[in-house]
């Protein structure tokens, strides 16, 4: 059982690489508190880290409503009293083409993925000040490159990656360490739901889709959550304090780049 007393947030923590993340935090914090709307995926997440020797606390509650972040915060602190890292995984945004997206489409995608992530930033910082603590926000390597087929997930990511600059830049004054990580395709349940419109743009199958994609992009695999978990880790670590305001992409060469 792990003796450090450090507190970690994770949303979008009952599957995929929000989920990978908490486990593996487990390995390094005392206490998760583990947030998504899925109460299910949620109980069984939280098992896994007490199994691994660290406190969970799960709560279920939608990041997209105004008044999420007040309450994760006030029950966080009552619970643990501290906060010392956050890492902001939750936000699906809607997988639509620029001209078919609706006004309320891109309303959803920005209420969780964007405004539910800077306002647990906001209502987090003040303990994270105190405790010298670490944001982590989730955008994507479609920030670098947005696509007309999945406008919002582009553009939504690049925003993201903004909003992380403009928090570290007051972090530096308040000594809380700000970064984006930007993973690219990632094997999620997500990332199969945007290989299954993939296929059928294509006239492929599922199977062929999945190949043809890897070709396409040119990655030798597709990444894992737990990839994406391990470099969170590290962010988070003491070992990389001297780090804020970067934007870490990760996604196994996807993105030909400078």
């Amino acid at each position: 059982m792990t003796g450090d007393k450090r507190l970690a947030i994770v949303t979008g923590a009952s599957r995929g690489i929000g989920r990978a993340t908490a486990l593996r935090l487990a390995e390094d914090f005392g206490g998760l508190v583990l947030v998504a709307r899925n109460e299910e995926g949620l109980a069984s997440a939280a098992d896994a880290i007490r199994a691994a020797g660290a406190q969970a606390l799960p709560l279920a509650i939608d990041l997209s409503q105004p008044q999420a972040a007040e309450i994760i915060v006030a029950r966080t602190l009552e619970r643990f009293g501290r906060i010392d890292a956050l890492v902001n995984v939750a936000g699906a945004v809607p997988q639509t083409d620029l001209f078919a997206m609706s006004d309320e489409e891109w309303a959803d995608g920005l209420a969780l993925k964007f405004h539910g992530a800077r306002r647990l930033a906001l209502n987090a910082w003040d303990a994270l000040r105190q405790a010298g603590g670490s944001i982590v926000f989730m955008s994507g390597s479609s920030a670098l490159a947005p696509k007309a087929a999945l406008a919002a997930v582009g553009t939504i990511n690049a925003a993201i990656s903004a909003l992380a600059k403009a928090f570290a830049e007051r972090g530096v004054t308040d000594g809380v360490q700000v970064n984006a990580v930007l993973p690219g395709p990632v094997m999620t349940d997500r990332r199969r739901s945007m290989l299954e419109k993939y296929a059928v743009s294509k006239g492929l199958s599922f199977d062929a889709a999945i190949g043809a994609f890897a070709r396409e992009t040119g990655i030798a695999r597709y990444g894992e959550p737990e990839d994406i978990a391990e470099l969170i880790a590290f962010i988070v670590s003491s070992r990389a304090r001297w780090m804020t305001g970067a934007t870490l992409r990760m996604d196994g060469g996807e993105i030909k780049a400078v």
